[in-house]
């Protein structure tokens, strides 16, 4: 009996190489600043094999008669340490310039989790990627 190959559009992909992993951050980061400026600190992007992380890191909002916490920390220090904390937004996989699969990170389940885009291809841009993860900005 002979196994059949099926398409998988979350595994595989092709390595990025540092040229173009800067390139895609450009990308990424010029259009999280025209399209959500002021919904974020800071977009982190980062990339392992054929796989882009992007996270983003909000200012907290912490109650201001909140001046200590549990953990013996000044309200200072706990707005610092919340600025740390990262938020996933979602996952993308390199297969071409313009061609990247996307899983969105899902809280309930605390992973990445596959995804299609709004026009219902598996396929698209890392901008489009960034807008299904940007649900999570505020």
């Amino acid at each position: 009996m002979r196994k059949a190959w099926v398409f998988n559009p979350q595994t595989g992909g092709k390595r990025i190489s540092p040229a173009a992993q800067e390139a895609v951050k450009e990308r990424i980061l010029e259009h999280a600043k025209r399209n959500y400026s002021g919904k974020y600190q800071r977009i982190e992007v980062r990339f392992r094999g054929a796989l882009c992380y992007i996270d983003a890191f909000q200012k907290p909002d912490v109650v201001k008669e909140c001046p200590t916490t549990s953990m013996g920390e000044s309200r200072e220090q706990l707005i610092d340490r919340l600025r740390q904390i990262p938020i996933h937004l979602c996952r993308l996989r390199h297969f071409d310039t313009d061609r990247w699969t996307l899983a969105f990170y899902t809280y309930s389940r605390e992973r990445y989790e596959p995804c299609v885009f709004p026009n219902g291809e598996w396929f698209g841009t890392p901008e489009e990627g960034f807008d299904i993860g940007a649900q999570y900005l505020s």
